[in-house]
């Protein structure tokens, strides 16, 4: 690793003023984590290992590690069906999801939600969900215990910019306003939801502007510059820890792949998706980190190789863990019906 970072002043990113060198590299080795765990994912459906769809979100790194860099294990997140890398940036174990993957027994689910539903809840993360927008109501509602029992925890909603136009956005912004909750809205908006374009669908420019109609905060930053994120939701995270209420963080980045496996991207241009590629956030981290006196040219392949072994082993893992037992097929799953049963 490199020796002394250089001297700090006014020019130098937020984020390299405001955290450790050793945090930075942590984030940065979360970024590729992130990319190579889908990428493995990707890899495994390819090979007939994974069954059902998934969604990527490899081009959105800094988003989820950068929004995650304030928070605590007491802090919590919701996510979406694009929830990969905001599992990661929390501190999930990559064996687990793999295994959950896989419809594995050691799944962070038992195997029995997939990579729609994964959740992590001793690390914060309440879990991933397959409806468009369906995290925002239950940030509100954690947001909500936090404030009434004192925990002093900050809850952060990651969605996306096709659940802007969802009747739960408005009404979560505006009971997150009314209550003044502990909770940060984080908008990672990848210009397409599912195969349409924001600039279709959205009245305003920035999602951010919608903040005005709930009397909160709206800040629209770079989604792949990990400094810009970082200052951004840091001082949203902050305002909600001092009971100042929600803010809403509008991440503006883009998803390399299709919005689905089965999407064959005919919607984009190569030309759009190579000008976003060149953009890639994980490459303008450890730029930032090497400019700065943080990595050497020679660390990145290091970190890329030891990161390759750790989602190598977490595979492993998977693949030699057990099938869930038919017979056991609905142990854990809850329904009203069942939980009437077991009332009577």
């Amino acid at each position: 690793m490199a020796g002394n970072p250089q001297m700090l002043d006014a020019n130098t990113p937020y984020a390299v003023r405001s955290y450790s060198p050793e945090a930075l590299i942590e984030a940065l080795r979360k970024m590729y984590l992130i990319r190579r765990f889908e990428e493995g994912a990707e890899d495994s459906y390819m090979r007939g290992l994974i069954h059902g769809t998934m969604h990527l979100s490899i081009g959105q790194e800094a988003s989820a590690v950068g929004s995650c860099m304030a928070l605590s294990d007491n802090d919590k997140i919701t996510s979406t069906h694009r929830g990969h890398g905001h599992c990661v940036a929390k501190g999930a174990d990559l064996g687990k999801m793999f295994a959950e993957f896989f419809g594995k027994e050691t799944g962070y689910c038992r195997g029995r939600g997939g990579s729609m539903h994964i959740a992590d809840v001793e690390k914060g993360n309440l879990g991933a969900n397959g409806i468009v927008g369906g995290g925002l109501p239950i940030a509100v509602g954690a947001a909500l215990s936090a404030k009434r029992l004192g925990t002093g925890a900050v809850t952060v909603c990651f969605f996306g910019d096709g659940a802007n136009n969802e009747g739960a956005f408005h009404e979560a912004l505006n009971m997150a306003a009314v209550w003044k909750l502990p909770v940060v809205f984080v908008c990672e908006n990848n210009k397409y939801g599912m195969s349409t374009s924001t600039e279709r669908s959205t009245a305003v420019k920035n999602v951010a502007e919608r903040a005005a109609a709930y009397a909160m905060p709206g800040e629209t930053v770079d989604g792949n510059d990990f400094s810009a994120v970082t200052e951004a939701v840091d001082a949203a995270v902050a305002r909600a820890r001092a009971g100042e209420g929600p803010s809403l963080i509008e991440n503006v980045t883009y998803r390399w792949r299709g919005h689905s496996k089965s999407d064959r991207n005919r919607y984009r241009t190569k030309e759009e998706i190579a000008e976003w590629q060149a953009k890639d956030p994980i490459a303008r981290m450890g730029r930032m980190l090497i400019d700065h006196g943080i990595l050497t040219e020679t660390d990145l392949p290091k970190i890329e190789e030891e990161v390759a072994e750790t989602v190598a082993e977490a595979i492993a893992f998977a693949k030699e863990s057990p099938d869930p037992k038919i017979a056991e097929a609905t142990r854990d799953v809850y329904t009203p019906a069942t939980a009437r049963g077991a009332a009577a």
